[in-house]
């Protein structure tokens, strides 16, 4: 019985989910044929009826201005003649035919001008004038000898236009003089063929104009209403055959997003079937498909507008993505969704070709993070996702226009990348940038060019100044060889490379004081796990960061892929942040990124050593900026989150200046320190190692008596002196205090130079390999 119900059950879903695919398939063809339909009759509408008033005579246009002009002309034609008679004739019958006409009504009096200008030809009678414009002579002559006209208003008016018309009036003067659009004048002329009689006669049409536009709106009205009519049609259908599968295929959504291990949704028995499963499991997952929004609760429905869940969802997925894989999985999202073949989406391939970016690359790193997992356990995911709270806002934060990411997490480590942009987007910004620059220079110079009478005075000796002048600035800036491959642009030729690189690295340092001063990292000094409940562990971070370019794109295969950066300077910044833990320092970067400062922030950075790396041969200096946080109270220069962001956004150079966390983590270097190292550095360097000896150690005393001097570790040494009180521990905690309070690059550099015996090698060229990674 169990296996016959489970095949019955299987049966009925076969059924319900090819009812359901057939459904979909006829109300989307539905909907399109009934598209089809509501675009034809449109088309017919807006098309077709416009055409029959086409076949109505002379195309259904207006023929009243032509009429009128022809039945002048007729008058014209009657009277040929110039004698007294004829020509009284004509001026009657022009007199009368002004006024039924001057005036849209039929009247003289009305407000709307109708006849703008008149001209009769042959001249052969006074009235015409001289040339036979004689809407002039009969305004200025005829009207005002009329009594009952003389003192008419609205004649002023009719005469304001006709009194400024001549031969010479154009329809744009007409238009000025009327107060109306030049295309509102029309124009019409009946003229008999070889015998010099015509009649040119000028309308004012802007009362048809208003008209049309107005037939027009309200033909546009109701197509819109007939439209809307129609689209209120097709969505029953559309509801009918569409949404209602789309509301399932929503609580499927919903269903697995909920439990993405449930079984699909089945169609219940019965309806008593289905409330008593509701009332015994809120929980439950079988959901029936006759069970839609129309007859759900109010509470478990999805809401009317489906297309907008549907949607919704698409974000959330798409947000996910964007989370997991950072800026460099964007590029995989958008080239998956637009790939196409033949007009047809192609089938999903995450492994898309890389791509080339310029960009910052830092690396930030728990120290003693085997200690931590070990003591933690599976409560080390809560210890790394508070010290990525600090981390990720002030990436985030300081990355010039959104610029910081933080692509992956590696245990211990993050990979942070500042994106400067794909190198053809760069290159094509950098050379947009120079063209500007030098328009401008050429603009100025044009301005600063002296005056014509100097030119003329000097005018071969100046040009030839010019051009000489023109064809070195020309060879200078134009010819800028274009970089071969993509690595071999100059990062530090890019407009604003110095602001945006500050700021990468201040994101770095403000994460340092961060860790010291946010109140979830802080709490775990207070585990027992990890200090032994007694204080003595706090949570500390190392980091490195270099500068170039990297391919970003998919690493992986069909089953499993990750976005990530590949390029020897993302290994660099590793280096970098390796290095940290041979230094004694709290961070490190490359060379190519100290190039990229601004000038402030070169000069708080200090040069430590030239190295190479290993696995790489490129010799390079490396720079720290000096930072302590024993002794500091961070906490002192908390701002709120949107204080900070204003700090960012409003960043100058002179912050390096001001800033109170870069100041005080760096309160313990003094100039005196900083002579003494530079010079034993310098010594080092050139190969003489005795005197550099005698400098560094000279520069690691400083260090551990400006510590000790101005109290910026009073508690610690409370506690290294009560240890000290053991004659046994006595020596060790010397040396851990000297380790503590000294300077860590003064003494990796004596540790170097002690082990050649105090003399350099026989091949030294100032510099040494780093072994470690």
């Amino acid at each position: 019985l169990d296996a016959a119900a489970k095949e019955s059950q299987a049966t009925e879903q076969k059924r319900q989910d090819k009812y359901l695919t057939n459904a979909t398939n006829i109300g989307t063809a539905l909907m399109l044929i009934n598209s089809h339909r509501a675009m034809i009759i449109l088309a017919a509408i807006v098309g077709l009826l416009p055409v029959f008033g086409t076949i109505q005579v002379n195309g259904g246009t207006n023929t009243i201005s032509s009429s009128m002009t022809t039945q002048l002309q007729a008058t014209n034609l009657i009277a040929p003649g110039s004698d007294d008679a004829t020509c009284s004739f004509l001026k009657k019958s022009t007199f009368a035919w002004l006024t039924g006409t001057a005036g849209m009504k039929g009247s003289i009096n009305a407000d709307h001008i109708y006849v703008m200008w008149l001209q009769i030809l042959p001249v052969r009678c006074d009235f015409q004038g001289d040339d036979g414009v004689v809407t002039q002579y009969f305004c200025s002559q005829v009207f005002r000898d009329t009594a009952s006209m003389a003192k008419n208003e609205k004649l002023d008016n009719l005469c304001q236009v006709w009194g400024n018309t001549n031969v010479n009036s154009t329809i744009a003067e007409l238009a000025q003089i009327a107060g109306i659009r030049p295309g509102e004048i029309e124009s019409f002329t009946d003229e008999a063929n070889g015998t010099g009689f015509s009649v040119t006669a000028r309308f004012n049409e802007s009362h048809s104009v208003h008209l049309a536009n107005y037939a027009s709106f309200l033909l546009q009205f109701l197509l819109l209403i007939f439209v809307l009519s129609g689209l209120s049609v097709l969505r029953v259908d559309a509801g009918r055959l569409v949404l209602g599968p789309l509301r399932r295929m929503l609580q499927i959504v919903s269903l697995y997003a909920k439990n993405p291990l449930a079984k699909a949704p089945t169609k219940a028995k019965s309806s008593t079937r289905r409330r008593s499963s509701r009332l015994s499991n809120d929980s439950e997952t079988d959901i029936s498909d006759e069970e839609s929004l129309d007859h759900q609760d109010p509470e478990d429905q999805l809401g009317n507008y489906e297309t907008e869940q549907l949607i919704s969802a698409v974000t959330k997925i798409t947000d996910l993505l964007r989370k997991c894989w950072g800026v460099a999985g964007a590029g995989i999202i958008s080239s998956n969704l637009a790939r196409e073949e033949d007009g047809l989406t192609a089938v999903f391939n995450p492994c898309v070709p890389g791509r080339l970016v310029y960009a910052l690359f830092g690396f930030a790193a728990i120290k003693g993070f085997d200690h931590m997992l070990r003591s933690l356990g599976e409560d080390i995911m809560v210890l790394i996702n508070d010290v990525a709270a600090v981390l990720h806002g002030e990436v985030y934060r300081w990355g010039f226009g959104d610029s910081g990411q933080c692509n992956k997490n590696l245990g211990a480590a993050f990979l942070m990348v500042y994106r400067i942009g794909d190198v053809k987007e760069v290159k094509e910004k950098r050379d947009r940038a120079t063209d500007v620059i030098f328009d401008s220079v050429n603009t100025e110079k044009e301005r600063a060019k002296p005056s014509s009478v100097i030119r003329r005075r000097k005018n071969r000796k100046a040009a030839t100044f010019a051009a000489s002048a023109n064809a070195k600035l020309k060879k200078k800036v134009m010819k800028v060889p274009k970089a071969p491959r993509s690595e071999s642009l100059a990062l530090s030729s890019l407009p604003g490379i110095n602001t945006f690189t500050d700021r990468a690295v201040l994101g770095m340092l403000k994460t340092y004081a961060g860790i010291y001063r946010d109140q979830n990292v802080l709490n775990w000094r207070d585990d027992f796990r990890l200090g032994a409940g007694v204080g003595a562990f706090s949570v500390d971070m190392i980091f490195g960061m270099d500068a170039g370019w990297a391919v970003e794109g998919a690493v992986g295969s069909e089953y499993k892929i990750d976005a990530t950066y590949l390029s020897p300077h993302v290994n660099m910044a590793s280096r970098m942040m390796s290095a940290c833990k041979s230094f004694g320092v709290s961070n490190l970067i490359s060379q190519a990124v100290q190039e990229l400062l601004s000038e402030q922030a070169r000069a708080k950075f200090r040069h430590l050593d030239t190295v190479t790396v290993k696995g790489s041969s490129v010799k390079q200096k490396i720079f720290t900026y000096d930072s302590r946080h024993k002794g500091v109270d961070f906490f002192l220069f908390e701002r709120s989150a949107e204080d900070a962001d204003l700090d960012a956004e409003r960043y100058t150079p002179n912050i390096w200046n001001t800033d109170q966390d870069l100041k005080a983590m760096r309160q313990h270097v003094s100039d005196e320190f900083l002579d003494a190292f530079m010079k034993g550095r310098d010594l080092y360097l050139a190969g003489h190692w005795e005197q550099a000896i005698e400098y560094l150690r000279a520069a690691d005393d400083i260090m551990f008596e400006t510590i000790m001097d101005q109290g910026y570790m009073n508690e610690e040494m409370n506690e290294i002196r009560a240890r000290m009180m053991d004659a046994d521990d006595a020596e060790a905690e010397e040396a851990h205090l000297r380790n503590e309070m000294g300077d860590g690059p003064s003494r990796r550099l004596l540790a170097f130079i002690e082990s050649h015996g105090g003399r350099p090698p026989a091949n030294w060229q100032g510099f040494r390999p780093l072994t470690s990674k």
